[in-house]
């Protein structure tokens, strides 16, 4: 019976590190950019959210000066024109700015700042689901 108790607690201990390991990335929008109005033109975020792969829990951190930006997520109805900010979830001006990403699907997040939009200062992602880890069970 001992023994039984002592591989319980070591498979419940297991699973505890295996639920711990699944992986979190912080991803820094635009890198060393930043958070900016882009001299590449509105496909500098594009292009770079394409190099990412976005999973649930992962962190979108936008560093930006604050006074001169901001960062908002946009609803998925202003997705045909992302610079719509009539549609905002949120609006963040002090940077810098984490947002943990805790829904699949398209997300949007643009500058409100009149024309940083228009002129490149937008985001769009897709978040997958992350993969849930395997729970060991041992029959008791």
């Amino acid at each position: 019976m001992a023994g039984l108790k002592s591989t319980v607690v070591v498979l419940m201990v297991s699973s505890f590190q295996l639920q711990s390991t699944v992986r979190k990335t912080s991803h820094v929008v635009g890198d060393a950019l930043g958070w900016t109005i882009p001299s590449g033109g509105v496909t500098t975020y594009a292009t770079w959210a394409s190099q990412q792969t976005f999973t649930l829990a992962d962190t979108l951190v936008f560093n930006f000066t604050t006074g001169f930006h901001n960062v908002a997520e946009v609803s998925q109805a202003a997705g045909s024109d992302p610079c719509t900010a009539t549609n905002t979830l949120s609006i963040n001006p002090t940077s810098p700015v984490t947002i943990t990403l805790t829904r699949p699907g398209t997300h949007h997040y643009i500058c409100t700042v009149i024309g940083h939009c228009q002129i490149g200062q937008k985001l769009t992602i897709n978040v997958s689901p992350s993969t849930a880890p395997t729970t060991i069970s041992a029959p008791l």
